[in-house]
Order: C-alpha cells, then sequence, then structure tokens
C-alpha cells in the first residue's frame, strides 16, 4: 500500500456499522473488545499471465459518499479521498520504511541523522525524475518546506514542530526570503539537502514524523505558481506529476482516474497496463463487490469498509480477506474556541456553549459505543477507549477506561453543573436559565451509519439535552470539513469524524495548539506540556516517552474535549485473480509497482 500518511489528513467519512440500534438504551454497560485476524499480503500462488497483466485493467473502488476534491499535493490536501483518488502515483513520497514505520534506505531518497551536529542530510537517487522525465531535485526538497511554512500556502498540514528547523520560522514570519536552515552540499549534483534543527527528537527516524516533511514538490514544474494559488493550479488540479509507479492518464472531476506505468520510476516497474479508481457510495459497495465491478477498495489506512460490509462480503467468492490494525479512528470533538489567523494559534474561550467539561462528560456517558460495537461491529471493530489506536503498542494505554454507558452519571453530571428542566420543560437549560440547543455536526453516510446518528440523539435527549442536528440533517463530506476549517464558526457545537493518523504519533500536529487541524480549538496549558514532552530531550528514553504518551491519552479523557469513538480493522476483500496485494507498511513503496494480473477476467 502506498504510504499516504506522511501527514496527518482528515478521513473522508465516518465509518460506523448498524442497521437498527433497538435494545441500545441500557443505563450502564462494560467494554467489549473483539476483533477478526487478518492476513496482510495476499499472495495468490497462480502463475501470472502475462497478456492480462500486461493489457488488462486493475480496477479499485474509492468508498466515498461525496466526490473527491482533485488536490494531488499532500501538502494542500486535507481530506484522505484525495490521496486515494491518486495513490497509483505514490503521492512523491521520499522514504522507504520497515513493518514498524522506522526509516530505512532504498527509497526515492536516504536519510542520515547526526544527533550531535543537529541534522538530517537527505540523498535522493541518482535516477529519481518526475512522471514528466525531470530530474527530481534537492530544491524539490527545499519547496516543500516552503509550501508548507509560507503564511499564503492553503496548506493545513502546517504546526508550529517544524520551526524546530533553523531559519523556518524567520521564512514564515517574512523576515527571510529562504529557509537558512536547508542547505545543498557542493559537489553533490543537486540531489543532497541537510536540514540543521534547534533540537533533534526521537520520532525523526520513524515515517509520518512531525519534523521532517515526508514529501517532495516539483519546484519546476510549480515555480510560477504563487503559493496562494497552488491548489487550485492546472498543474496540481488537472495534470500533476508524480514520483511513483504510475503515472495519471485522466481524472473525471471528483468521480475517478486513470493510470498506466510511469516509465521515468526509479524502482521496480509497474506491471499491471491500467489502473481505474472511481468513486463508490457506501450504499452500493457490497452490491458492487458482490457482481465483481472491482478488484478491491483502494488500500489506505483508514477503515473504508465497517462491520456491516465484513457480515456481507466475508465469504464472498473468488476473493479473499486481508486487512491491518488501522491508523484511524472515529472520534467526537467539540467546538471550544477559534483559530487566531493573525498568531496562528488556537484559542480556547470559555464563554462557548460547550466550554463545561461537566456538559461534554455527560454526553458522552450518555452513548452505549460498547453496545453498538459489539451488535454491529463484527470483529472489526471497537470503542475507542482513548484518542491513541492500539496500532501504537507502545504508546497505547489499554487500561484507559474512557467513557462507557452511565445515565445515572450523565444526569448528576448535568444537574451538579446547573444544567436543569425548568418551568416543566423537557429540556434542559444552561446554568443561567437560557434555552440550550446543541448542533450536532455528521457526515452523510450509509443508511446504516445514519441509523447509529438517531441512536445518539435519541440518548443525549433521554438526558434532557436537546441536540439537534447541523442544518437539520447530516452534511455532505466537502460541505462538513468546509465549516470546520473555517477559523471561527458555529454551527457545530459538536461533530463526528475519523482521522488517519500519521505513522509517527505525535500529536502536534492534531491538537498542538499550532495545528490548523485542532478544529475544536482545544487548548491548556498542561496539553500543550504534555504534547511538546513526547520529543523532548526526555523522549529518547522510551519507556519515558511511552509514560508521557499514556499521560496525555488520560488527561485527555478527563477533559472530554476530544472522545474516542470507534478503533477499527482496514479491511478488504481482493479479487484472486491478483497477484501480491501487500498491505504491510514495508511494502507501501513498492505496492502497485508489486500487483500482477493471474487473469484478464475476475474470479
Amino acid at each position: 500500500m502506498v504510504k499516504t500518511k506522511h501527514k496527518l489528513i482528515v478521513a473522508a467519512v465516518t465509518f460506523l456499522a448498524a442497521l437498527t440500534l433497538a435494545g441500545c438504551s441500557n443505563n450502564s454497560s462494560s467494554s467489549s473488545n473483539s476483533a477478526v485476524k487478518f492476513s496482510t499480503n495476499y499472495k495468490n500462488s497462480d502463475a501470472t499471465d502475462k497478456s492480462a497483466t500486461k493489457n488488462g485493467t486493475l480496477k479499485l473502488a474509492l468508498v466515498n459518499n461525496s466526490p473527491f476534491q482533485g488536490i494531488t499535493d499532500p501538502i494542500l490536501g486535507s481530506n484522505a479521498s484525495d490521496a486515494m483518488a491518486f495513490a497509483p502515483g505514490n503521492l512523491n513520497n521520499l522514504f522507504k520504511y520497515d513493518k514498524n514505520y522506522k526509516i530505512v534506505d532504498g527509497g526515492l531518497a536516504n536519510q542520515k541523522l547526526d544527533r550531535k551536529a543537529k541534522t538530517a542530510t537527505i540523498t535522493l537517487r541518482s535516477n529519481a525524475k518526475w512522471s514528466n522525465g525531470s530530474d527530481v531535485t534537492a530544491k524539490d526538497i527545499e519547496y516543500s518546506y516552503e509550501v508548507l511554512a509560507n503564511k499564503k500556502s492553503t496548506t493545513q498540514q502546517y504546526s508550529s514542530d517544524f520551526e524546530n528547523i533553523v531559519g523556518l520560522k524567520e521564512y514564515r514570519d517574512g523576515t527571510a526570503n529562504t529557509i537558512s536552515g536547508i542547505t545543498f552540499p557542493k559537489g553533490e549534483n543537486g540531489k543532497v539537502a541537510v536540514i540543521q534543527f534547534k533540537k533533534m527528537a526521537p520520532s525523526m527516524k520513524f515515517s509520518g514524523n512531525s519534523f521532517i516533511w515526508g514529501s517532495v514538490e516539483p519546484y519546476e514544474y510549480i515555480k510560477d505558481v504563487p503559493i496562494a494559488k497552488l491548489a487550485a493550479s492546472d498543474q496540481i488540479r488537472k495534470n500533476p506529476i508524480f514520483t511513483g509507479p504510475y503515472k495519471l492518464d485522466k481524472v473525471v472531476e471528483g468521480e475517478s482516474t486513470s493510470w498506466s506505468p510511469n516509465k521515468y520510476y526509479y524502482g521496480k516497474k509497474a506491471q499491471i497496463g491500467h489502473i481505474t479508481i472511481n468513486v463508490v457510495s457506501m450504499n452500493n459497495i457490497d452490491k458492487a463487490l458482490q457482481s465483481k465491478k472491482y478488484d478491491s477498495v483502494v488500500p489506505f489506512a483508514a477503515a473504508s469498509l465497517g462491520g456491516t460490509d465484513y457480515k456481507n462480503l466475508k465469504n464472498l467468492k473468488g476473493y479473499t480477506n486481508i486487512g491491518k490494525p488501522s491508523l484511524s479512528y472515529s472520534y467526537f470533538a467539540f467546538n471550544l474556541g477559534h483559530y487566531d489567523t493573525k498568531t496562528g494559534k488556537n484559542v480556547s474561550d470559555s464563554n462557548k456553549k460547550m466550554a463545561n467539561k461537566s456538559l461534554r462528560q455527560a454526553m458522552m456517558y450518555a452513548l452505549n459505543i460498547d453496545q453498538v460495537t459489539k451488535k454491529f461491529g463484527n470483529g472489526v471493530k471497537q470503542r475507542a477507549n482513548t484518542i491513541l489506536p492500539p496500532i501504537f503498542d507502545k504508546y497505547y494505554d489499554k487500561s484507559a477506561k474512557g467513557y462507557t454507558l452511565n445515565i445515572k452519571k450523565a444526569n448528576k453530571l448535568l444537574d451538579d453543573a446547573g444544567y436543569k428542566k425548568r418551568n416543566g420543560s423537557k429540556w434542559r437549560s444552561d446554568p443561567k436559565g437560557k434555552p440550550l440547543t446543541i448542533h450536532f455536526g455528521a457526515m452523510s453516510s450509509s443508511s446504516s451509519t445514519e441509523a447509529v446518528y438517531q441512536d445518539y440523539l435519541q440518548q443525549w435527549h433521554k438526558i434532557g439535552l436537546n441536540v439537534k442536528f447541523t442544518n437539520g440533517k447530516p452534511m455532505e463530506m466537502n460541505s462538513f470539513y468546509d465549516t470546520l476549517q473555517k477559523p471561527t464558526q458555529n454551527k457545530m457545537d459538536l461533530w463526528l469524524g475519523v482521522w488517519s493518523m500519521s505513522s509517527e504519533p505525535t500529536e502536534s500536529q492534531l491538537y498542538g495548539d499550532t495545528a490548523p487541524f485542532n478544529y475544536g480549538h482545544f487548548v491548556t496549558k498542561k496539553n500543550t506540556e504534555l504534547i511538546n514532552k513526547m520529543n523532548d530531550s526526555t523522549s529518547w528514553n522510551d519507556t519515558t516517552r511511552a509514560k508521557t504518551f499514556k499521560e496525555w491519552q488520560n488527561y485527555m479523557n478527563s477533559q472530554a474535549g476530544v472522545v474516542g469513538e470507534q478503533f477499527s480493522y482496514a479491511w478488504q476483500p481482493v479479487n484472486n485473480r491478483v497477484k501480491g496485494f501487500n498491505i504491510s507498511p514495508a511494502n507501501d513503496d513498492s505496492f502497485y509497482s508489486n500487483l500482477t494480473l493471474t487473469s484478464s477476467k475476475m474470479k
């Protein structure tokens, strides 16, 4: 699978699995986590059909209820559906890594860290080229940081961690035209960049860290486009170039992409003649696979197929199921402030409707996610007890309790905080006696998922809270995120979304005080201290670092500014004519070039 999580991306959809939630309204519950075990690799022992491979078409579905936006640049994209629609191009990934996401030699570039000198030396392959035949150069490495840090950029990937690079803050503030800490050694033919840091961090050893950006920008190809207009340019939208095994042949806006082998790719040459990726809605994907319209879904870290899909597809004839624990998780978040565009920081506001911690905690105790998961997860989901997925086994706190159903506790929290029913009303008012209406944001999804939304509304109504959908109904995905991405928004008081995390779990780009992705604007001194501690000098001791992560998870649970909903497996059925379908992280950089076909027709 092509690795696109060198950055943090907002997953395009909320993935739940339910048909009806009768019986999910008990007063208390206990955790019930189970999981189906999958292999990450479907090798297929059948002989490759050279003719079918060369002339055939691998057909993949992108499971989404909305069109993809079409932003091919990983710095400028904020949506997982874009990353998946353009995955065969490899999204210009720099590094290869092992099964634990540790960076190793052999990718588009190698990385060498020097803790004493506080540098990272990035050396490109001599034969590294873009899909238009032009060389990948050290300037392409540097320009990624310029696009990332420029205040006129539309990126949401920036966080203050990047200011650990010498001179980057000065560039961002406009007092310097270049980033002084990025240099090109003489005599290296423009293939080497050296990055000077103020401090080194253990996360730098892993893909997806928040200090070293993991992709390149085609400087010569885009240099004449103002950075502020880059995301809307033809170079990004219509005629993008890539460094991966496939080149883009055609894009039907928001609907599909088509690919053929990139003859300039540095690695193993792509073997399948054509790849097509088409958007398929959640309500139609099961039937589409059952009727053999697609070989599989686009593989990625977020779970595009849920528990109901697994029930329907687990015994699909002619297909083999593969999967792995997902880097993604679904979560509830509360609107607690705004993003100050002048200072580049999130600001919490004590006057916000959801600022009362007791109100937030009560809303979470009102939900019976355990029973939803047990009844409809079919072994591929579990209740999220923290906001760090268990795939990070060193840092995940399996002992954390999170929020289980407790109606009695929810009511007491609200009563004690002054949220009471007054003048015979069925709804609670706020502590000042004013009417309280809470707007819940959720994305339009499958009929089963939207049944879950209704259950959540009913549970909140049960404790006397007047909670309604924002705009009266679930929102189209792009509209949902357009709303959240506004520096100040008051349409959603809380929402249900999905994060597809970076493969290095430092939380600064999601929940840091400077992170644009911190949509709820949860900011406290303690949160900032704990996030900073994840990469300070003490964090080189992994025991200490693990302790920090667990302390952070429990602190976030106690504050209930963001609360986990579900963890899941990323699983998918693969048609048995496909060979070499290996979604292990160690195969990410060569996933698409390793694929072959054993037949011209699906089995």
